[in-house]
């Protein structure tokens, strides 16, 4: 994971956003800054949670497990102080099955226990931490996980419902481009979901036959490679996260039909959700590229996003 990238991307969001809000618009009257403020009191704990529980526990996926939980309640806060207005309430409702589907995702690997901060973190955090940026580096480690994994990531996806946030009082009724955005969300949706099962269907045969005593080249193709290249993984090295970055310019349309504007400054979300995802996939590709000797192959023929060519071992 690039540190001085992120770093950066901190800085520049400190900028950015209120630079967008004083000169791109709208204005929030007085009743959206009121839910602002009931959103950030919610933000707040959850990333004083996250911090203070995942240095506790030495468990950093905290927020992970409140990732897919926050947006909807996010919104159906907005969509009640908005009057449940037809278009608060779809976008509700979209960010909420959103937000089901991930959740049973992250459940499924075994994230989620009756105690609520116990259950298995995401591998990627013991890469970061045991990593040369962080290795032996304790105060370093905490620096990062209050201001990036607890503070930053909290902000991040308050930011990616902020399109509801200024449609709050929009009078422009329900439209077309509305229905664009519904469709859009929800074949994106169907899409992330079916890229997890695969994936899910793939590495649980795989560590299936690992457990049983075999090695991982003797077994058959395509699960001697290690990594999956099957259905949507074979014309995409990320599918899923090609569907989640397309969920929230879905979710930013929304805004487009309640009549604030072609670009506004609630599209600031769903822009660092995209630089997000292109750090995250950058440090899985890495983890993969140590482990398996064909994953560079895959790269140089399967794109990172958008599908392309077809993986040919």
């Amino acid at each position: 994971m690039n540190i001085p990238l992120i770093a950066t991307l901190l800085g520049l969001s400190l900028i950015v956003c209120p630079l967008l809000y004083i000169y791109v618009g709208p204005e929030l009257d007085a009743s959206q800054l009121s839910v602002l403020k009931t959103l950030g009191i919610i933000a707040g704990c959850s990333a004083l949670y996250c911090f203070v529980v995942g240095e506790l526990t030495g468990n950093n996926s905290q927020m992970d497990k409140l990732w897919s939980i926050l947006p909807p309640v996010y919104c159906w806060v907005i969509a009640v102080n908005g009057g449940m207005s037809l278009r608060l309430v779809v976008m509700a409702v979209l960010a909420t099955l959103w937000g089901a589907r991930l959740t049973f995702n992250f459940a499924r690997k075994g994230a989620y226990r009756l105690k609520f901060w116990e259950g298995e973190e995401d591998y990627r955090w013991a890469v970061v931490r045991e990593g040369p940026f962080f290795n032996g580096n304790r105060w370093g480690w905490m620096l990062f996980d209050l201001f990036f994994i607890s503070i930053y990531q909290n902000t991040l996806i308050l930011l990616t419902t902020f399109p509801a946030l200024v449609s709050m009082t929009s009078t422009v009724p329900f439209g077309i481009v509305d229905v664009i955005a519904a469709v859009l969300m929800l074949g994106f949706i169907a899409w992330e979901a079916v890229a997890d099962e695969q994936q899910w269907a793939f590495q649980t045969k795989k560590w299936a036959m690992i457990k049983a005593g075999q090695k991982l080249e003797d077994l058959p193709e395509p699960y001697n490679l290690g990594f999956n290249t099957q259905g949507l993984w074979g014309i995409s090295r990320h599918p899923n996260y090609l569907g989640e970055q397309s969920i929230w310019i879905g979710f930013y349309i929304f805004s487009i039909g309640a009549g604030i504007g072609i670009f506004n400054w609630s599209i600031i979300g769903c822009l660092l959700l995209i630089v997000l995802f292109i750090g995250s996939s950058s440090l899985a590709e890495e983890i993969s590229g140590g482990k398996y000797p064909q994953y560079q192959a895959y790269c140089s023929q399967v794109s990172r996003f958008i599908p392309g060519k077809r993986f040919h071992n």
